[in-house]
């Protein structure tokens, strides 16, 4: 006789850089267990591969390779609430007095922190601007392990070009070579690269504060932000 197969409940969420909405499930034991071992690694990259077989796993159609990290986040924190609880206790060592502080995250309270500062859309001259996508997690993980060179920032910031308007014209970089895309960034303004510097670095986040006082008395706050913050 075969054990009784459980149907698990479906919901809906919406995904943040591009509103899409998808279905998806809690994640079972099975998906726990990724979770669990992912947690007690220090390797980012190792973190970064079992979020993203979790998610795969319970959202349906999705393909996190275009997701980015925010996106990649939220998803996690949504299946997180939906598959065990919305609260977490947890402690953490405050860093004057060394001690041991307990602490408790509502993760229905956190939510996406988007800066008023950012845009898709980078102005490059009159009647003129770039429209930006959001870098996916492997190319920020390559940005990461790459010491951040000048070279290896250019060309994240080139394939992060969805597309140039100037004018009524549109071109896709996609029908552009690296080269092409290269020799016409040269030509920009130098505050054309200020500006696309800065959608990257004003790019959602999710990020949480937690007041707490530590043994002296001194008001304190716990910030979670990134993605292994949120890995409680």
């Amino acid at each position: 006789m075969a054990l009784p197969k459980i149907d698990l409940p479906l919901f809906e969420l919406t995904i943040p850089s591009t509103k899409e909405t998808y279905t998806y499930r809690p994640f079972t034991v099975k998906e726990e267990k990724v979770l669990l071992i992912a947690q007690e690694s220090s390797e980012l990259q190792q973190v970064i591969l079992a979020i993203k077989q979790i998610v795969s796993n319970c959202v349906n159609d999705i393909d996190v390779e275009k997701l980015s990290l925010f996106d990649l986040e939220y998803v996690l924190l949504t299946l997180r609430v939906k598959s065990v609880s919305n609260n977490v206790k947890f402690s953490v060592v405050d860093p004057d007095t060394q001690s041991t502080v307990e602490l408790e995250l509502d993760l229905d309270n956190v939510t996406l922190t988007e800066n008023e500062e950012h845009s898709q859309k980078v102005d490059i001259g009159e009647d003129a601007f770039l429209m930006m996508r959001y870098p996916s997690v492997n190319e920020l993980i390559y940005l990461q392990d790459s010491d951040n060179t000048t070279e290896t920032m250019l060309s994240t910031m080139i394939s992060c070009i969805e597309s140039i308007v100037s004018g009524e014209e549109v071109y896709k970089t996609e029908d552009f070579t690296m080269e092409q895309l290269q020799d016409f960034l040269d030509t920009l303004p130098s505050k054309s690269i200020k500006d696309i510097e800065k959608f990257f670095t004003t790019m959602p986040t999710l990020r949480h504060e937690i007041p707490y006082k530590n043994s002296n008395g001194d008001d304190k706050l716990f910030v979670l932000e990134g993605i292994q913050s949120f890995f409680l």
